[in-house]
């Protein structure tokens, strides 16, 4: 039982530094992010920059659909000759659909970590930068808080901050 009454005192001794702490305060990370200007615009050049391709799959998914209506209407009734070039053709819109997707996807997967790892780092410096001008120890994803005063949010001039940084 001392040891854990010792436990106790010893954990109030540590939060208590806590309490002496020039101050914390709150974002809403899921905000900032919901209203960041970089993010915005990185995706709507990431969206014009895959657009061709884009449009391009979709044409192969209507032609690749059309050759499947048209082998199923020729049925048996077709020869071996239709069969094969049906098919030919059918496998030649299914390779290139494939490859432009893959191409797609890539180029989308590396856009996104290179906005990601952009992101973070004005994230951090727009934290950092609040944290100094007013004077806070911390400043925590309000997700990550169990309660907090809403004074403490700090959510709106984040969302300044980081549209502001170049």
């Amino acid at each position: 039982m001392n040891k854990i009454a010792a436990s106790i005192l010893a954990l109030g001794i540590g939060f208590s530094g806590l309490g002496h702490a020039a101050g914390i305060a709150v974002i809403d990370l899921e905000k900032v992010i919901q209203n960041s200007t970089y993010l915005k615009q990185q995706d709507a050049s990431l969206q014009q920059s895959v657009k061709p391709q884009t449009t391009k799959l979709e044409q192969l998914g209507k032609d690749i659909e059309a050759l499947r209506q048209k082998a199923q209407a020729q049925g048996a009734n077709a020869n071996a000759a239709n069969i094969q070039q049906l098919s030919t053709q059918y496998q030649a819109k299914v390779t290139e659909y494939q490859s432009i997707q893959q191409g797609v996807q890539s180029k989308m997967q590396n856009s996104l970590q290179t906005m990601n790892r952009t992101f973070e780092a004005k994230l951090k410096q727009a934290a950092e930068q609040l944290r100094q001008e007013n004077g806070l120890d911390y400043i925590l994803n309000k997700n990550a808080a169990m309660a907090y005063d809403p004074k403490n949010d700090l959510t709106d001039k984040m969302i300044q901050k980081v549209n502001a940084l170049k």
